[in-house]
């Protein structure tokens, strides 16, 4: 008699999935390879990223990157402009423990599936959105993406040959590390909900991620006060064209995320692009010289008058800071990125702050980083019954 096939430790909790691209999906295929059921509510034409390829790669005519981020789903195409499809979506959430979206900000809300209304509809129910820059601050409108957030968090800035451009990281670093960061904080929204029978709202977004995850480099920074100096080398991203990248202006950089080649062409007066031909967001077999040209216009203006033209007509492009610019940044600020604690040998110390906001539970800052074997008295008290000379014992024997 064969044994009965393990289930994951998600098994019996359904995710509604309404992401798209790359941080939403790998979270949530995360939670299903865990034992979620996860139904994957897709736009009519099918998730963003079922029509885009690293390499333009389309294996039997599926795109490598949807099929990377995408297993362990079922999936439903809605029309969510309709009344039918809001009545299915809806229909699927009053029976989710856990719901996760990364439209803009704003755009569940104006289809009647914000919070306010799902809560309503499923108080168990644990809603998760995850946006480019926040739900609100000076970047709310601004259009957000993996390449965006590593340029304004300072990542770039790390990477790349010295004294040359700066280089951002070949793999989804903001994508993916938001990715993590949500399945951690549903997860722990869902044991919230264990406690008190309330599901609540959770927030993530790609800039937080990106930040929080350099937390090392950040506080070294913010204690020694200098920029960190690039290396001689780096690695460039092979699978990506054009227009994709970072490009001199007058005065620093400028990052252009997946845009059209021929509506960026269009929108900076570069009139050799700005046809039909190069209407793809992704031209992989003369992206060099595409690049070359596009540098040669940016180079004629500054970050600021680029920013101010590009944002206009909501290309997909942001500034290139360094930390010290990243630290002063007004959404920086505006989403309390850097923080400030006690610790009992260093005084103050700035650091990053949590990326991750929940509506019920809001997350504190208890302690510092513990010196070596600073609380073992109170663990070993508490977890494993030691009395005073047990503990005592212990901490003669295991002195550093």
């Amino acid at each position: 008699m064969k044994s009965k096939e393990k289930e994951g430790p998600l098994k019996g909790l359904v995710v509604a999935d309404f992401t798209q691209l790359a941080q939403g999906p790998w979270a949530t295929q995360m939670l299903g390879d865990m034992g979620a059921d996860i139904i994957k509510i897709e736009p009519v034409k099918g998730d963003w990223m079922r029509h885009y390829a690293y390499a333009n790669m389309y294996p039997g005519g599926e795109s490598i990157s949807f099929v990377s981020f995408n297993r362990n789903k079922r999936s439903i195409a809605l029309n969510l402009k309709d009344s039918k499809g809001i009545k299915i979506a809806k229909d699927i959430i009053a029976k989710a423990d856990i719901l996760v979206e990364n439209f803009r900000p704003g755009v569940m809300e104006r289809l009647g599936l914000g919070y306010e209304e799902m809560k309503i509809l499923n108080p168990r129910l644990v809603y998760c959105s995850s946006s480019g820059y926040g739900s609100s601050g000076p970047y709310l409108h601004r259009p957000g993406q993996d390449l965006l957030a590593q340029s304004i968090s300072g990542t770039a800035a790390l990477n790349g040959l010295k004294s040359q451009m700066p280089v951002v990281t070949a793999v989804g670093q903001a994508d993916l590390l938001t990715s993590l960061f949500i399945n951690q904080s549903v997860l722990a929204a869902i044991y919230s909900r264990e406690q008190t029978g309330k599901g609540q709202k959770v927030e993530a977004n790609l800039l937080n991620s990106v930040v929080g995850f350099h937390t090392q480099e950040v506080t070294a920074y913010l204690h020694k006060g200098e920029n960190p100096e690039r290396s001689k080398s780096g690695i460039p991203n092979p699978w990506l064209g054009a227009p994709y990248g970072l490009y001199n202006t007058k005065d620093g950089y400028v990052a252009i995320g997946m845009n059209s080649v021929q509506r960026l062409a269009t929108v900076i007066g570069l009139e050799k692009y700005a046809t039909e031909e190069f209407a793809s967001n992704n031209i992989m077999e003369s992206r060099d010289e595409i690049r070359f040209a596009f540098n040669a216009v940016f180079k004629t203006k500054t970050t600021s008058e680029w920013l101010k033209i590009l944002l206009k007509d909501d290309i997909w492009c942001s500034q290139v800071n360094t930390f010290d610019e990243m630290v002063k940044d007004p959404q920086i600020e505006h989403n309390q990125m850097i923080i400030e604690i006690d610790h009992p040998t260093i005084g103050k110390v700035k650091t990053t702050g949590f990326p991750v906001w929940f509506s019920d539970t809001p997350q504190k800052i208890y302690r510092p980083a513990p010196l070596l074997n600073e609380n073992a008295k109170e663990i070993l008290k508490e977890f494993c019954g030691y009395n005073e000379d047990e503990v005592n014992t212990f901490i003669t024997e295991n002195k550093s």
